[in-house]
């Protein structure tokens, strides 16, 4: 199979510790390695309040991974955190290598506001 680009983005508890955190962020960093992946980058980007309530938690610890794996590696992390009391909600992206950050800039600065 072939190897692909991916981030994933997952909220985590807000009454969890940082070294709870951590456990989490390093348990889905090693599903990845375990399935012949690298991990790129694994960052917590704190604790934030949410838009909306999302069972019953008005807070959440927000964590980005990117990562390069085959296919059925983003199908597995989706499932192990889909049954995880701790991840309150995720996305799995694939990262498309022919998009820049200066083709995204030019689409949005051409896009109409609705």
């Amino acid at each position: 199979m072939a190897i692909r680009k991916y981030e994933a983005f997952y909220m985590v508890r807000p009454d969890l510790s940082d070294g709870d955190i951590t456990k989490i962020v390093d348990r889905f960093k090693g599903i990845v390695e375990q399935n012949n992946g690298t991990v790129d980058t694994a960052a917590k980007w704190d604790k934030r309040k949410l838009a909306y309530e999302v069972a019953g938690l008005k807070e959440a610890n927000y964590i980005l991974m990117t990562f390069s794996a085959e296919g059925k590696v983003p199908a597995e992390l989706a499932r192990l955190m889909r049954i995880s009391d701790d991840i309150i909600r995720h996305i799995i992206v694939s990262v498309d290598d022919s998009v820049t950050t200066e083709d995204v800039a030019a689409a949005v600065a051409v896009a109409p506001l609705a």
